[in-house]
C-alpha cells in the first residue's frame, strides 16, 4: 500500500485478513505501534527497541477483536517514541502528514493512526490515550476519537507507558463507522437515544483560549437543542491541579516503568 503521508512505520508492511465476516468487513484497519501482531516487532516508536526485542507471538486483545469482526489489518502506524508526545514529531521515523491542516503537526502521540484515518487510507485506526494521545489528534485532524474510561477495554497485548492511565482508543472519519467500532471493542450496543443529559464543564471552558471556546460554542449550542445541557465546573479551582497531578504521576510511572526494564 502506498503511503503518501508519511503515516506508517517503515519497513515490511503488517497485514492480517479477517478472521471471519463480521459488523466490520469491508472495513480496514491500522494499529498504533504500541499494539502486538502475531509475527511482528512492537516497536514503541524506537528503532533500538525494535532491534532488541523479539516478534509478538499473538495478537494483541483489540487486534484480535477488530480482526473477528471482519476488519482487515493493513499496517502499523508511527507513533511518538514510547507513547510519550501530545505533537506527533518521531525523530526517527519522520512526522506523519495532518491531511486536514498539512501545515499544522497531526498531534500525538497517536499521529500516524489519525493521519492513516484523515487521508483515507484506512477507515478505522488503534491508538493508545494515556494524557491526550487520541483525543488530540482525533481534534487535530479533524476525527471521531475516544478515550473510554480506564480498563474499560483491554489492553492486553499493548505496550503499557503508565498503567494507571492507559487506555485503548480508536478513530474514524464517520459517526456511524465510530459507533459500529465502539460497539466491537466495548462489547455492547451503542444505544441510538440521546443522552438524557449533558453536563458541559464550565470550568474547562474558561481554561480554553478565546479562539477555542469560539469554536466550540456553536456546537455546545447545537447539542443544548438536541439535549438537555447542564453547565457545571469539573474541579473548579482545582482544575489545574488536578493537570499538574495528572503530569506528575503519569511520568513518575513511566520512570519506575523505565527503572525496571519494561521501557526503553
Amino acid at each position: 500500500m502506498q503511503d503518501p503521508l508519511g503515516a506508517f512505520v517503515p519497513g515490511p508492511v503488517v497485514k492480517r485478513m479477517p478472521l471471519s465476516r463480521g459488523s466490520l468487513s469491508s472495513l480496514s484497519f491500522a494499529v498504533k505501534d504500541l499494539f502486538d501482531v502475531a509475527g511482528s516487532v512492537t516497536g514503541c516508536g524506537n528503532p533500538d527497541w525494535a532491534a532488541t526485542h523479539e516478534a509478538a507471538k499473538e495478537d494483541a486483545w483489540a487486534v484480535d477483536t477488530l480482526l473477528g469482526a471482519g476488519a482487515e489489518l493493513t499496517g502499523k502506524t508511527i507513533t511518538d517514541e514510547i507513547s510519550l508526545g501530545l505533537l506527533g514529531i518521531n525523530k526517527f521515523y519522520g512526522t506523519p502528514l495532518n491531511p486536514r491542516a498539512p501545515d499544522r503537526v497531526p498531534g500525538g502521540s497517536s499521529s500516524g493512526s489519525a493521519s492513516a484515518v484523515a487521508g483515507g487510507l484506512v477507515d478505522i485506526a488503534l491508538g493508545t490515550d494515556s494524557g491526550g494521545s487520541v483525543r488530540i489528534p482525533a481534534s487535530f485532524c479533524g476525527l471521531y476519537g475516544l478515550r473510554p474510561t480506564h480498563g474499560r477495554i483491554s489492553v492486553a497485548g499493548m505496550m503499557t507507558q503508565a498503567p494507571s492511565f492507559d487506555t485503548v482508543g480508536y478513530f474514524t472519519r464517520d459517526a456511524l463507522t465510530f459507533g459500529r467500532v465502539g460497539a466491537v471493542l466495548l462489547e455492547e450496543q451503542i444505544p441510538d437515544a440521546l443522552p438524557a443529559d449533558l453536563v458541559v464543564a464550565t470550568d474547562c471552558f474558561a481554561l480554553a483560549d478565546e479562539p477555542i471556546r469560539r469554536a466550540l460554542q456553536p456546537v455546545v449550542d447545537r447539542l443544548h437543542d438536541a439535549v438537555a445541557t447542564t453547565p457545571s465546573p469539573l474541579a473548579g479551582a482545582a482544575l489545574p491541579d488536578w493537570a499538574r497531578h495528572q503530569r506528575i504521576l503519569q511520568k513518575a510511572n513511566s520512570t519506575t516503568r523505565s527503572a525496571l526494564g519494561l521501557i526503553a
